[in-house]
């Protein structure tokens, strides 16, 4: 039986983009910049490339550039394989980014330069998130709201939750083991890896999962 839970209420953002006027057109340069631009810079190219229409390939706007415009396949495979929600500032993240940056300067004579127009373009971004006045409090109701939400709702209790709260946890997760009590849900939501997915294939996993768990409580009843 579900236990008095506190409301879930949705919320999205919106990324408005800046250029910082800043560009790299080899990975010379890529390097260069990249140990200069802001820490919103970095965070804009990592943690919300997963809001954009990514490419499930890659995991970050670096990796992205290095495969698709460079034809670097082994660094863009290296760059994806950095998982950004593993750093707790976005320093470390920037270390990391660099040092598989410089492992394949060191052994490349010549770096390629990418065709014109298609040089890597550094942004920043300001984030805004406002609620959505759509709440939940038990699963049916989350069911019928995780569907219909926009995207961006997805992007931010399933993503940016991981930056907000650390340790890889998410809001679903949380709400579902704290205010419900649902804590082989909550593990299961918790496991849906955030790198194999677009933000629609996240909201079908969710969906599923607590669709199952409605269905055998609406048995439990019946029975």
């Amino acid at each position: 039986m579900e236990r008095a839970a506190k409301w879930f209420e949705f919320k999205e953002c919106v990324i408005v983009p800046k250029s910082t006027g800043k560009k790299a057109k080899n990975l010379k340069e890529l390097r260069t910049l990249l140990g200069r631009v802001s820490d919103e810079s970095i965070a804009h190219h990592t943690y919300q490339y997963f809001l954009s229409g990514r490419v499930l390939e890659y995991t970050n706007a670096f990796a992205l550039w290095a495969g698709e415009s460079l034809g670097e396949k082994g660094l863009s495979e290296h760059l994806s394989n950095i998982d950004p929600y593993s750093f707790s500032k976005i320093e470390a993240l920037r270390h990391e980014l660099l040092k598989a940056i410089d492992s394949r300067l060191s052994v490349l004579p010549r770096p390629r330069d990418a065709m014109a127009g298609d040089e890597f373009f550094f942004s920043e971004s300001l984030t805004l998130t406002f609620p959505v006045r759509i709440r939940a409090r038990n699963l049916a109701e989350f069911l019928m709201a995780v569907r219909y939400v926009d995207r961006s709702c997805i992007y931010y209790h399933f993503y940016e939750a991981r930056r907000r709260l650390g340790g890889g946890a998410d809001d679903f997760s949380k709400w579902f083991s704290a205010s419900l009590g649902q804590e082989a849900l909550a593990e299961k939501i918790g496991s849906i890896d955030p790198f194999m997915h677009t933000l629609d294939g996240i909201r079908e996993h969710i969906a599923v999962a607590v669709e199952d768990e409605v269905r055998k409580a609406m048995e439990e009843l019946s029975s």
